[in-house]
């Protein structure tokens, strides 16, 4: 292993890894319709490999999903201004080999980072069941 890189099966503090048992289009598009159906907003898709191939370079599919609600962002953005460097919420789908992953920083990470109360805090997990939503047969 190269100094500095971690191999995708080294777990990383903080972060919250899930099996997806789709490609990564369509976990991807998954992750986006179960988010609409909450009422949530997703503001981007960011095409990591995409990008790398139009300058001719090669990446695993590695796509973001950026998504949340002002109702439950506002809050804690207001509490902490600081948390809107997480916010809104970004969800990592990537091939790992023949795998795909769906990857986040955790609610829990997130409460702890910015010092958050328990009612915030608890606002933020929901991505925990928007994900396992997605992955869900």
């Amino acid at each position: 292993m190269t100094p500095g890189h971690a191999s995708s099966d080294t777990p990383i503090a903080g972060i919250t890894t899930k099996l997806s048992p789709w490609t990564v289009e369509e976990t991807v598009s998954r992750l986006a319709a179960i988010a609409r159906a909450r009422e949530l907003k997703v503001f981007a898709l960011i095409d990591h490999s995409g990008e790398a191939a139009g300058v001719a370079l090669r990446l695993r599919d590695t796509k973001v999903v950026i998504f949340g609600s002002p109702l439950v962002g506002t809050p804690v953005m207001d509490a902490v201004p600081l948390a809107a460097l997480d916010l809104p919420l970004k969800v990592l789908v990537w091939a790992d080999g023949l795998q795909t992953k769906l990857s986040y920083t955790s609610p829990g990470a997130l409460a702890q980072r910015y010092g958050l109360n328990p009612e915030l805090s608890t606002q933020l997990s929901g991505i925990d069941t928007i994900t396992d939503v997605v992955i869900d047969r």
